[in-house]
Parts: structure tokens; sequence; C-alpha cells
């Protein structure tokens, strides 16, 4: 990608700059975040706002969007207030919400009030129920979303896939954001066929959007390189266009097998065949627009 002065890819149009579309915060305590592995041990400290900005400058990115990593209202607030101490950086919040309780209305009401509550999202990946997408309290809660401007982040593995196919089509006019090109096990030896055939399917909806992020950690192999990656990175690519794509790095759980920078070295150069307009997208418009959001400081 043909990059500025002071190394953010260029694009094309004047008004775009760079955000990251996923990133994690967290006071780390072992008994709230119960899924971070021991070892390695990089991601068992605190990662706040000051340290995201570190990262964010050091790569030339000028914003991100933090998304929950617990699943309570506290997680919420406690975004916003990183994002108040972020000093512009953090431009939205992806948070949680019980979307089956009793109380959703007030509670998401409650929260899209704050302007920088862009979104929700459960860990659907960890739940064990295969039909947690069908229940109907879960989407009664989803239908919400839409009246109050949230879009909604689907975290799934790729088997799961076929269920948030079924999920996504019951609601056809709320935005979706498909996170981590929905963690196809990638290696060297073998292509998850039956993910690419799904991944294509789901992006025949226009009301889904996808992330370019999380891959490295999906990576079954002792190594890896952009070589490896490519052919994940193609199918999203060409399953859902550019205008259809945001970056993301999962950071800090991408530091399981990388760091912030040689991730944004990967994807520049990956865009780097992209034309103007279509990294616009990839770096920063789709992002901006999903989210109704704006990642200039």
């Amino acid at each position: 990608m043909t990059e500025t002065g002071n190394g953010r890819p260029a694009t094309g149009n004047g008004n775009a700059r760079v955000l990251d579309a996923h990133c994690h915060l967290w006071h780390f305590d072992a008994n709230e975040y119960d899924w971070i592995p021991e070892e390695p041990a990089v991601l068992r400290q605190d990662h706040l706002a000051a340290d995201l900005v570190r990262e964010l400058d050091a790569a030339g990115i000028d914003g991100a969007i933090a998304v929950q990593a617990r699943q309570s209202l506290a997680e919420n607030d406690f975004l916003l207030e990183q994002a108040d101490a972020s000093g512009g950086r953090i431009r939205g919040v992806v948070g949680w919400v019980d979307l089956a309780a009793d109380d959703v209305r007030d509670v998401v009401a409650r929260y899209a009030s704050r302007p920088l509550l862009v979104g929700v999202r459960h860990i659907v990946q960890a739940e064990s129920d295969p039909d947690f997408l069908e229940r109907p309290a879960f989407n009664r809660g989803i239908a919400l979303l839409h009246e109050y401007g949230l879009a909604y982040d689907v975290l799934v593995y790729a088997p799961q896939l076929p269920a948030a196919i079924a999920f996504v089509d019951r609601h056809p006019a709320q935005p979706f954001v498909l996170d981590h090109i929905a963690k196809p096990a990638i290696a060297a030896s073998r292509f998850d066929e039956a993910w690419l055939r799904d991944l294509r399917e789901i992006a025949r909806r226009p009301h889904v959007t996808c992330k370019l992020s999380g891959l490295v950690t999906e990576v079954r192999d002792p190594t890896w390189d952009g070589d490896l990656l490519r052919r994940y990175l193609d199918t999203a690519l060409d399953a859902f266009g550019p205008s259809r794509l945001m970056f993301g790095s999962d950071w800090p759980v991408c530091r399981l097998r990388t760091d912030y920078g040689e991730w944004v070295s990967v994807m520049r150069a990956y865009t780097d065949a992209l034309s103007p307009d279509e990294r616009d997208a990839v770096w920063a418009t789709t992002a901006q627009r999903v989210y109704k959001t704006l990642c200039l400081r």
C-alpha cells in the first residue's frame, strides 16, 4: 500500500483516516477473564487505553473500536470510561447487553443514549447450546437494536456459520458484523472447504459486513506468514467485496501470535493491490458507516 509521510496508508478520500475496528481492553483479573490462557502469559496483565494509544501511534492508526471481552453491563461502563480516557482515539464501543432479559428495552435505550456505544455483542462461540441463536427471547432483543441505531457483532466459530446464516435472515434490517471471518481453522496442510462455502453464503446477505481480524490466533501451525493467510483473506475479499470489509487487529489477543505492528504491516501489504477507494473501505469507511462513527481525531 502506498503510505503517507507519517507511515499511514494513503487513501483516495482526503476525509478518510485509518480505523482499527476490533480491539479489547481490560484490567486483568483471572476470575473475570477466565478464557485467557495461562501460557503464554502475555495477556495476563492490564491492557488499557493508554497502552492501545501507544500501539496506534506506533503503527500510524488514527482510531479504534473497543469490543467487549466480558458479558456484563460493567464491561460497557469500563469501556466507555476508557474511551473517555483515550483522548478521542477510541471512536466507538461494542458492548454487551442481556438481550433475553425482560428489561432489555430499558437497558438498550440507556446505553444507546451514550454516543460512543455503537453496537453490542454476545460471545456465541462459547455457548454450548447449538440452538442458542434460535432462542425467541434473544431474537426479540436483537429486533430492538435497529430501532436504536446499534450494530450487532456476530462472534462464532466456522461450524456455527449455518446457524448464523439462519439468524441474520431473521433480521434483514439489522446491521450485522461478522467477527474474525468466522474463525476458520487455519493450517497449511488443510483448507476448510465448509467454512469457504458457508462464508460465501452469509456474504450474500447485504446487511452483513465482516472484519479482517483474529486470523493469527486461529493458525494451527507453529509458524505463520502472510502467504498462509492469503487464501482466507482472498475468500473474504471475494465474498464480501471491500465495501463490506473492515480492518481489525484483535489487539491484545493477537499478541498470542504476533504484535500489533506486524499485523498492520501484513494487512497493508495485502491491501496494496486494491484501488484507493477500496483501501478506504477496508481501512476506514466500512467501519465508519456500520458503526456510525468517525475516525478523525
